[in-house]
């Protein structure tokens, strides 16, 4: 079975602001819109998620004309809530997406920062030694993705640079206490590195310097 058969397209009504900078985000860590809801979706404790304000709905003056593109309207002026379609897993809701966006946001923003559990904790391991599954493979793969992405958002340069594995492993968004292996560490260091380079339209001298200087670290106490 397909992973989009498993899916379910919602709308989503929102402010014209909220939409506009969701859609803002996703373009600049080159994703699409359900990609950063996944994240926090599935990256997140539910409980952190509700806690977070609801963006809401638009204002009641708040609208955009659209044009209709199929039935007996075809091509007449349609006024309608602004929106943000998502397809998600069919047992989310509107309000805990719209919530997830605006925590993406909010980490975006340096708003709100997280640590992630460790990466074993997201996907239980094969009981046995035989070969993973497709299925848990790309599991696991979409997981990691998803990982890298929270990263992104909640990564702040700490004050004091790296000075320990602890930071380090932070740096990287690893839980404290981690054992990350040299493939985890390249992968999620490639990762923040196409967001942080400072070639890149959205780079940061600072950021990159504490995320080679964290790979740094790691390498010399695995050596």
């Amino acid at each position: 079975m397909s992973g989009n058969a498993l899916k379910h397209s919602y709308t989503i009504p929102c402010s014209s602001a909220f939409r506009d900078a969701v859609i803002e985000l996703a373009g600049r860590a080159n994703v699409n819109v359900a990609d950063l809801a996944r994240s926090v979706v599935l990256m997140m404790p539910a409980e952190t998620i509700a806690a977070f304000p609801d963006p809401g709905e638009p204002g009641m003056k708040d609208r955009e004309t659209v044009i209709l593109k199929s039935g007996s309207a075809k091509g007449r002026p349609w006024r309608r809530k602004p929106r943000l379609q998502v397809r998600m897993a069919p047992q989310c809701d509107i309000v805990t997406i719209r919530r997830a966006l605006g925590l993406a946001l909010a980490m975006d923003r340096g708003e709100k920062a997280v640590r992630l559990e460790g990466p074993d904790e997201a996907v239980a391991a094969p009981e046995t030694e035989k070969a993973e599954t497709d299925l848990i493979r790309e599991t696991r793969e979409e997981i990691e993705r998803l990982r890298a992405m929270i990263s992104v958002l909640s990564f702040e340069p700490l004050p004091d640079g790296v000075t320990s594995r602890e930071d380090a492993l932070h740096i990287l968004g690893f839980a404290p206490g981690s054992m990350p292996d040299h493939g985890a560490l390249k992968a999620r260091f490639r990762t923040l590195a196409i967001v942080h380079h400072p070639d890149g339209a959205f780079g940061s001298h600072h950021r990159m310097s504490q995320l080679n200087a964290a790979m740094e670290r790691l390498r010399r106490n695995a050596a």
